[in-house]
């Protein structure tokens, strides 16, 4: 018998336009000591694709392959998007749930590896929306981080292979996004990463691989991972590299951190140094990374005894230097 009746999916949201981008950032940057300056920065990004991004349109995407998808598979469940930082915030999302009489719900995170950012904020933003909604509002269970899942690493392999076809014999970069090294010390961020990289890299045959960091925010003073793509890119060319493919392995949709960091700044820089460059996709509505969240809900419905891999009320604390507010990662989705 299964016990949910609704599937939750919950991401970091984004505007959709122009007029949204800075209320949006002061969303995402509240309790943080990011300056105009640096706003605007972003502000200049979002305008670069027109003030608006890609996610929201991307999970909804998704949502209604997941319905298709569990509804074929003798698993119906209404799929409901809820944002930690836009419309549709999670708070009203949980409330809609509410009033339409869901019980208990399934959370699929759109962050593949564990972190505090990745992982347990999103269990206190759902805690909280939960709070919001009052009495009766369901119970809501997420689903484990999924960076080992055979599903998403073949998906990965996939892309990666498509995007060397551009350039056979290519160096390839996995890149991810970058989070405090504070914050890196309370989790295992960094090594289910390099595993996974690992993983790929064997699967796909590739010989030369690096993992790399992008997307980084908060002040100059704060160390984050390293080393960053584009530092990356300018080693591998002062050692002679001159063809480089870009796999996105940290992220699971082509939104606006992976088309600004990747596509226009990486692409940029390339251009400048006489690098071909080519990039590979995200899983974003694959067949084979539907399937996954499928198989993850099933695996929840059926039990299965003790599921490796869930969140323990321990895991992924945020380091004692951040504010829960302050650690969010990026600014750009």
């Amino acid at each position: 018998m299964n016990p949910y009746d609704a599937l939750l999916l919950v991401s970091f949201g984004g505007p959709e336009k122009r007029e949204d981008v800075m209320p949006f950032l002061e969303v995402v940057t509240r309790g943080r000591a990011v300056t105009r300056e640096r706003l605007l920065e972003v502000v200049a990004h979002y305008h670069h694709f027109g003030g608006r991004s890609p996610i929201n349109e991307q999970n909804r995407a998704l949502a209604a392959a997941l319905e298709t998808e569990l509804a074929a598979n003798g698993v119906p469940l209404p799929v409901y998007l809820g944002n930690r930082n836009w419309h549709p915030f999670l708070a009203d999302t949980v409330l809609q749930m509410k009033r339409d009489g869901v019980r208990r719900a399934l959370a699929f995170v759109t962050s593949a590896f564990s972190s505090y950012s990745g992982c347990r904020q999103y269990k206190e933003n759902i805690a909280q929306a939960r709070a919001e909604a009052g009495d009766g509002a369901p119970e809501i269970d997420k689903i484990r981080v999924f960076h080992d899942h055979p599903e998403y690493l073949e998906v990965i392999r996939e892309e990666t292979l498509e995007a060397l076809k551009q350039i056979p014999g290519a160096y390839v970069l996995f890149t991810a996004h970058s989070i405090p090294v504070a914050m890196a010390g309370t989790c295992r961020y960094v090594q289910q990463l390099e595993e996974a990289s690992r993983r790929v890299a064997a699967a796909g045959g590739l010989t030369r691989s690096k993992l790399v960091y992008q997307s980084r925010g908060g002040p100059p003073v704060q160390p984050w991972l390293e080393p960053d793509v584009l530092d990356a890119i300018r080693a591998l060319h002062a050692e002679g590299v001159r063809e480089l493919v870009l796999v996105p392995i940290g992220f699971v949709s082509d939104h606006l951190e992976v088309l600004y960091d990747l596509d226009t700044a990486a692409r940029g820089l390339c251009g400048e140094l006489g690098i071909r460059m080519a990039r590979a996709s995200t899983a974003g509505t694959h067949p084979r990374f539907v399937r996954m969240i499928r198989d993850l809900v099933v695996e929840r419905i059926e039990g299965r005894g003790v599921v490796p891999g869930l969140c323990t009320p321990e895991c992924c604390p945020p380091p004692g230097p951040l504010k829960p507010a302050a650690s969010t990662m990026g600014f750009g989705r």
